[in-house]
């Protein structure tokens, strides 16, 4: 999440008017995050008594006909009793709502707010309460008619790769243009077919999942969802969890989490021995994206590009210590 467009208070309200949530009361500017801008919005209600929403603006990474997918998942999600948003549907039963601009129509959907707060640093009762719900909402999702390709697959990762070039990842950290020059052909090579698919999160860092305690209360930001290789949507998990701020893996993180999934979904033989090179996948997935935003985010932007030897560097703890998906 991040603000890249300012709408000023009069548009914000007459935006907000078009959904029957009431009248627009205040709205805050969300900083975290790369893809779209987003706000906090309190409003009267439809009965008076208050509400809150999360607004958001699709930016970039995000194509208008995609939107259906990602915000009937969340229908879907929430009926089957997922502890994810609902999207506020407007006046006219639309998804979303659109505002002209210079380069074209943006896009923006409301959101149901959600109580929880995200974790920076988790503990292992944390990580298998997310296990288990991202399992929930593998098998949740499993009847969900939808169905959108992976826009961030390994194609994506060689595009950014080419797009940033060997001089743009090496003036982010010469180690950076190294680790891609090496591994991104391999694992290109090497990528898992035949694995259950279905539809997976995608991108399911602590920023984008709220606890009170041990429990989960949201499962949010769903604009990378897709239908591809299940067991790769716990690799990218455990990419964003088991690791502290220094990049040290944190073995009682790693195997909670596991442990939580598998209590819900069992993992496959098959399954299992592709993780390590699922593992790998994930953290060069992010490290490609961040190295792309590190070079391309605008100066003004209300947001903060992170840093992608992070990733990098657990790619290659992966691949060294393959057994800790053991």
């Amino acid at each position: 999440m991040a603000v890249y467009t300012h709408l000023g208070a009069e548009e914000m309200s007459a935006l907000i008017a078009r959904f029957d949530v009431g009248t627009l009361v205040s709205a805050k500017g969300i900083a975290e995050g790369v893809s779209n801008s987003n706000w906090l919005l309190e409003t009267t209600g439809r009965d008076g008594a208050g509400a809150r929403f999360i607004l958001t603006m699709y930016e970039f990474r995000i194509e208008l006909a995609d939107l259906p997918y990602f915000l009937s998942l969340l229908d879907h999600l929430a009926a089957k009793g997922c502890p994810v948003p609902r999207t506020i549907h407007d006046r006219e039963g639309n998804l979303y709502v659109t505002r002209p601009g210079p380069s074209g129509d943006k896009a923006l959907a409301l959101i149901e707010y959600l109580p929880g707060v995200s974790v920076s640093t988790p503990t292992a009762g944390q990580a298998r309460a997310v296990g288990a719900e991202l399992a929930r909402l593998h098998l949740a999702a499993a009847d969900f008619p939808g169905v959108r390709a992976n826009d961030m697959g390994v194609a994506e990762w060689q595009r950014l790769a080419a797009a940033c070039g060997a001089d743009g990842l090496a003036r982010i950290n010469p180690e950076l243009a190294r680790i891609v020059a090496d591994e991104l052909p391999r694992l290109a090579a090497d990528w898992p077919q035949g694995l259950p698919s279905g539809v997976i999160h995608a991108d399911l860092f602590p920023d984008n999942v709220l606890m009170l305690g041990n429990k989960v209360t949201g499962l949010i930001d769903f604009y990378f969802a897709c239908n591809d290789i299940i067991a790769y949507d716990l690799a990218v998990t455990h990419v964003a969890w088991c690791f502290d701020k220094d990049d040290r893996f944190c073995a009682d993180i790693s195997a909670a989490l596991i442990e939580g999934y598998e209590s819900v979904r069992p993992l496959s033989a098959e399954e299992r021995a592709a993780l390590p090179l699922l593992g790998q996948g994930a953290a060069m997935r992010f490290a490609m994206s961040r190295a792309w935003d590190w070079l391309n985010t605008p100066a003004d932007a209300l947001v903060t590009p992170k840093d992608p030897m992070g990733p990098a560097r657990r790619l290659g703890f992966y691949k060294a210590n393959p057994d800790v998906f053991a």
